[in-house]
């Protein structure tokens, strides 16, 4: 499962990547320290509503279309996520058929149980 401000800060990172700017042009813009915007964009930091806002401001794109682009990422890791649960467990379901074991067997429940009285006589 996506940890959400590992998400989050993918997301912020691409979009500042895809301006082409740096770390220092949006954190002075957002009034944000260069190193926590980059805890934030590694997914170290989890991000105050207010934050958010800010580097959201500093990179010209509206807090829902952040919102909008990580739910998609979130969906779309989340399936796959299932796919592979899904494909693991059919993986797994195969089941190896085993004889079924005398009651007289050694190790069975009837010749433990034998074993104990004759060596109690």
């Amino acid at each position: 499962m996506p940890v959400l401000r590992e998400v989050v800060g993918e997301t912020l990172r691409g979009l500042r990547m895809r301006q082409r700017r740096t770390l220092r042009e949006v954190s002075g813009a957002a009034r944000v320290s260069l190193g926590y915007l980059s805890e934030v964009e590694r997914g170290q930091k989890e991000p105050s509503s207010e934050l958010l806002a800010a580097i959201c401001s500093a990179l010209d794109v509206e807090l829902s279309d952040l919102f909008a682009e990580v739910s998609q990422t979130l969906r779309r890791e989340e399936k796959l996520a299932l796919h592979n649960r899904v494909a693991l467990v059919g993986a797994g379901s195969a089941r190896i058929a085993t004889a079924p074991v005398p009651k007289d067997a050694p190790g069975s429940a009837k010749a433990q149980v034998r074993s104990l009285t004759t060596a109690a006589a």
